[in-house]
């Protein structure tokens, strides 16, 4: 009898071409992350000559006292923004889901004026309110803005819309039985709230928690601005690589550096398995009724919470625009005039929307096309899983961190991606790896939605996958893909501390001329690129909600074909 032979099944063609764009996938996350990031953990145990130290270089870290008190410094200034900020943007968030306040669209608008802006322009606005020739400095009784203080109060105005947009979704959705019942129950308001409201929302509560702790603790634009003389994290690695040239002590606080953000991230992480569901198929929405002595306070809230925010930006804005602060408050425009203040001039700003289109344009595709290969492709093996992982990671890597070990990587000798130091290029992928993880994850949901029975009634019809992609993918998540290019081109326009070690003298970015005009005591045109980079951002925001709508109905109407 004759012995059967073992045939291995051939993998079909939509099967290669998934398997190769997995292998791509890894490939590009492991060249530009998760190598640099390497490079940086092996130069933390080296000394200047490369030689092995061990830990010499961290117990070195641990005995310089002003090394040391900038992680102290770090920490509690985190904590003290994110006790401050987590609660108020809980307040905001509750008014905007579970009150009959009017205005709700206004609020959320101006909700996200931080976002748009640079971390700068609220330190800028800050120093001239609270500066040592400040309109209001008598109100902080003798202490100084450039501190702890300008740092809290700067990083409260960024952190907020942060906050405020985690919790409002989750206190979004809500099963209106529950509350239906508690009240025919009987049940007091507050344990109402106590007993079904913050359950609800303690996974957004965590989240809300560990985004502004690490916003904060890894933050450079503040802290350069109106940190003064009180050492943190992010500056002290800035003056290493910087400043001492010390590439290796840099290493030494950014791995430091790195580690409150993981924690974060892993504290998140076990938030997010012990969540439960709220909703579930037969759920009611939630829709709060009118009651005038929850409203009123509410909206007292939300109206205190826009004129903070609308004043700071307002005051950047009249900063801007000021002739020589203090002296001379006569309005002009000469302080738009960039080339008189920086050598970039006006190519810094323009240099800024090409590098955040590229990323916007190159970095949507990257990020839809892994995340479909993803979800749609083999989903077990070793492969998958790392790419999933590598896709997480950078929601967890400070941008300082990741630019700190770009530069080691790419200046390395051997290294033959070394010519893509101080170009554009480096700046796009920096900024896209940077903010991959939330692009990430937006798309995963997008596709996610949809039924994987598409492409099964494809592959029956011998369709290639390519093209089930094309005409049946693409224009259901249109949307979604709208969100992330808006995402990357504003996250790239604003972004310092990702770039601040890898800009070339070509190749300066809006956001890090910022910070040189502000050193060289040039406050108004600082202010004026800041109130600039927002404009242009908020532009795109406003273009976006006006193509929204009508991608939205266009991509109904093509479901219903």
């Amino acid at each position: 009898m004759a012995e059967l032979a073992l045939v291995r099944p051939r993998a079909g063609r939509d099967q290669r071409i998934m398997q190769g764009a997995l292998l791509l996938a890894a490939g590009f996350l492991a060249l530009f992350l998760l190598l640099p990031l390497a490079w940086l953990l092996v130069r933390a145990f080296q000394d200047a000559e490369g030689a092995f130290v061990g830990l010499a270089n961290f117990a070195a870290y641990v005995t310089t006292p002003a090394l040391a008190a900038s992680a102290w410094n770090s920490l509690w200034v985190a904590a003290l923004t994110t006790l401050l900020v987590v609660p108020l943007a809980f307040c905001f968030a509750y008014a905007l889901t579970r009150s009959r306040i009017p205005g709700k669209p206004f609020f959320r608008a101006v909700m996200l004026l931080p976002v748009l802006a640079p971390s700068l322009l609220p330190a800028l606005a800050l120093i001239y309110l609270f500066g040592n020739q400040g309109m209001l400095r008598g109100w902080l009784l003798g202490h100084s803005i450039y501190g702890p203080i300008g740092i809290v109060l700067a990083q409260v105005f960024y952190c907020f819309p942060h906050a405020a947009l985690i919790l409002s979704v989750a206190l979004a959705g809500a099963d209106g039985r529950l509350y239906e019942a508690a009240a025919a129950l009987k049940v007091g308001r507050w344990r109402m709230f106590t007993t079904i409201t913050l359950p609800s929302a303690t996974y957004g509560l965590v989240s809300a928690a560990v985004v502004v702790f690490t916003l904060v603790v890894t933050d450079f634009g503040i802290a350069k601005v109106i940190g003064g003389q009180f050492p943190v994290l992010a500056t002290e690695v800035y003056k290493q690589v910087v400043g001492q040239q010390n590439f290796n002590m840099g290493a030494v606080v950014g791995i430091v550096l790195l580690l409150p953000a993981v924690g974060g991230f892993l504290l998140e992480r076990w938030a997010q398995g012990r969540q439960a569901g709220v909703l579930s198929g037969r759920s009611v929405l939630y829709a709060p009724a009118a009651r005038l002595a929850r409203d009123v306070p509410l909206l007292l809230l939300c109206l205190a919470v826009a004129v903070a925010l609308l004043s700071l930006v307002g005051i950047a804005v009249w900063g801007s625009a000021i002739r020589f602060w203090p002296y001379n408050l006569t309005l002009t425009w000469a302080n738009y005039d960039f080339g008189r203040f920086d050598s970039a001039g006006w190519d810094a700003l323009l240099l800024s929307v090409r590098m955040a289109g590229l990323t916007a344009l190159f970095g949507t595709a990257i990020v839809f096309l892994v995340a479909y290969v993803l979800e749609r492709g083999v989903a077990s093996g070793p492969l998958p899983a790392l790419v999933r992982f590598a896709a997480s990671m950078p929601l967890a890597v400070p941008g300082l961190v990741l630019g700190l070990a770009y530069i080691l990587f790419f200046n390395e000798p051997l290294n033959p991606l070394g010519f893509l130091y101080g170009t554009l290029a480096i700046l796009v992928l920096n900024s896209l790896v940077h903010f991959y993880t939330v692009c990430h994850l937006t798309a995963v949901t997008a596709i996610r939605q949809l039924d994987p029975e598409f492409e099964s009634a494809s592959a029956s019809l011998k369709v290639p996958v390519w093209l089930t992609f094309w005409r049946v993918t693409l224009p259901i998540c249109l949307p979604a893909i709208l969100e992330i290019l808006v995402y990357l081109f504003v996250n790239a326009m604003t972004t310092v501390s990702a770039v601040i070690f890898l800009y070339g003298p070509d190749t300066k970015p809006a956001s890090i001329a910022v910070v040189h005009m502000d050193e060289a005591g040039q406050s108004s045109a600082a202010a004026a690129m800041a109130c600039t980079i927002l404009a242009v951002n908020l532009g795109l925001k406003l273009l976006h909600l006006a193509m929204g709508s009508a991608i939205e109905r266009w991509t109904q109407g093509w479901r219903r074909r």
